[in-house]
């Protein structure tokens, strides 16, 4: 999972999304980067590193960002390691000068190498499934470029794309001299929304992740990206749409869950809405399993929306008796374990004075490894609680995702081939309540979810072997 922002039209587009991409942070915070393109000029410019986006984008970087047009990238890498050569934005030369980003995973890598290798003799340097999509772009451009008709030729250029490359992602691109394109997966897994300001007699337009980017760069919301679709918004900022594929939407439910921030919004349902509906339908599973409990407590941050409503039904006290630490990111998305187990000890601070000889009911959005959640449990024990139940807005997570969150193997899942009396056992916590798997839709508010690392039911069929063995990770983990 990662965030993505991409914005035509602007004078020093680069330098706009240095801002646009502290509201994707939350996204990715293993790197950044920024890719500009001068028309005046002809000119490509990039700028990426390791680390948050402030640490990357130094004043004198960011003045190098010229040009009316620019992609940001934020990554959270679902790979193991972060090395350089898998950095976003990526830039390849021919045909045109392809600038692109992306936010998801591909599953069938291999094959999808094996082709460009051995068929158009195309070899990738990095571990990037970016690098594949965009030799695919190049491939498709290639074949067609006696075509005056550039959208045209770039719409069955991404069809081809789509029909070849399975998995779930969303991608951002720049043509040098040409403009900038938009697309997602044929099932729309993946986020991605179009903004756009008027300016003369046509608009600006801006692509993200999430909604949140609009704003703060002026912006109007205009509407989502459809399941694969093709934008194309040329150098004279005509917008051109080619729809390529007819499948019925399958978003991710965990973007409502976990990953999107509170204040943006998809497929029409504002995150911070759901979650609050979320934390009314947990209450009634709370009161169901008559937990004696004497004040509510969310675990920071995500989770704060539905305790707050599940504290009003159930007509409790709510409180904030962990402190998070603001400048600790956050644990989930941290790909080290070690690493992972330290900073959940360092960001949550417990408030003594709020938990000793209380029973208190955590809520969180979800359970996934159960490292954060043993420990904190752990906490607020030692800091006195006489009682810790643990309720959860996001149903037991079962099986592994394979399309961008990083839980590829099933054996690191807490839930995995256990019970929920056997979590409960494994958590130490005095009671545990899941939100129920057939209550979600009701809590989203949509149909035909990507709910697969819950149910199973993959919309894209992968081998779990055989991903392993093509990212290079190895089976087994934490808990």
């Amino acid at each position: 999972m990662c965030g993505v922002v991409g914005l035509i039209g602007e004078d020093q587009a680069g330098e706009k999304l240095y801002p646009a991409l502290f509201a994707l942070q939350h996204r990715g915070q293993d790197a950044a980067g920024i890719l500009s393109y001068d028309f005046e000029r002809s000119q490509f410019h990039l700028e990426k590193d390791l680390g948050l986006v402030e640490d990357v984008f130094t004043t004198e970087r960011r003045k190098r960002l010229k040009g009316t047009m620019a992609l940001g990238h934020t990554r959270y890498s679902t790979i193991g390691s972060v090395d350089k050569e898998d950095l976003q934005p990526i830039f390849l030369s021919y045909p045109y000068g392809i600038g692109m980003i992306h936010n998801g995973n591909v599953t069938n890598y291999d094959e999808i190498v094996d082709y460009l290798r051995n068929r158009k003799l195309r070899w990738t340097f990095s571990r990037n499934d970016l690098e594949i999509l965009m030799h695919m772009v190049a491939v498709g451009l290639s074949s067609r470029k006696d075509n005056p008709d550039l959208p045209a030729s770039l719409a069955e250029a991404v069809k081809e794309l789509l029909q070849t490359v399975q998995g779930a992602y969303s991608s951002i691109g720049m043509l040098a001299d040409q403009g900038m394109f938009a697309f997602s997966d044929m099932n729309g897994i993946r986020p991605l929304l179009i903004g756009r300001q008027k300016k003369g007699d046509k608009y600006n337009y801006c692509f993200a992740s999430e909604k949140q980017v609009f704003f703060g760069l002026g912006y109007e919301y205009w509407r989502d990206l459809r399941p694969g679709e093709l934008v194309f918004v040329d150098k004279d900022r005509n917008l051109h749409s080619f729809v390529l594929s007819e499948k019925k939407p399958r978003p991710c439910m965990f973007e409502w869950i976990y990953f999107a921030g509170s204040e943006t919004e998809w497929h029409g349902r504002p995150v911070y809405e759901v979650r609050l509906k979320l934390g009314e339908i947990l209450a009634e599973e709370c009161r169901k399993k008559g937990l004696d409990i004497d004040v509510v407590a969310p675990v920071p941050d995500t989770s704060r929306a539905a305790a707050c409503r599940l504290a009003e039904v159930l007509e409790k006290p709510y409180r904030e008796v962990l402190i998070k630490n603001r400048y600790v990111q956050r644990s989930f998305i941290v790909n080290e374990p070690e690493v992972r187990k330290m900073m959940v000890n360092l960001k949550l601070s417990p408030v003594q004075s709020e938990i000793k000889g209380k029973k208190i009911l955590l809520v969180d959005d979800s359970i996934v490894r159960g490292t954060t959640s043993a420990r904190i449990i752990r906490l607020l024990r030692d800091a006195g609680a006489e009682k810790v139940y643990l309720a959860s807005t996001c149903p037991p997570i079962r099986h592994p995702c394979f399309y961008g969150i990083d839980f590829p193997d099933g054996e690191s899942l807490v839930a995995h081939k256990r019970s929920e009396a056997e979590v409960e056992k494994v958590l130490e916590v005095d009671g545990l309540v899941f939100l129920p798997l057939n209550r979600l839709q009701e809590g989203l508010g949509l149909k035909n979810l990507c709910s697969a690392c819950l149910d199973g039911d993959y919309p894209v069929p992968v081998s779990t072997e055989n991903f392993l063995k093509t990212r290079n990770i190895n089976l087994g983990g934490e808990l």
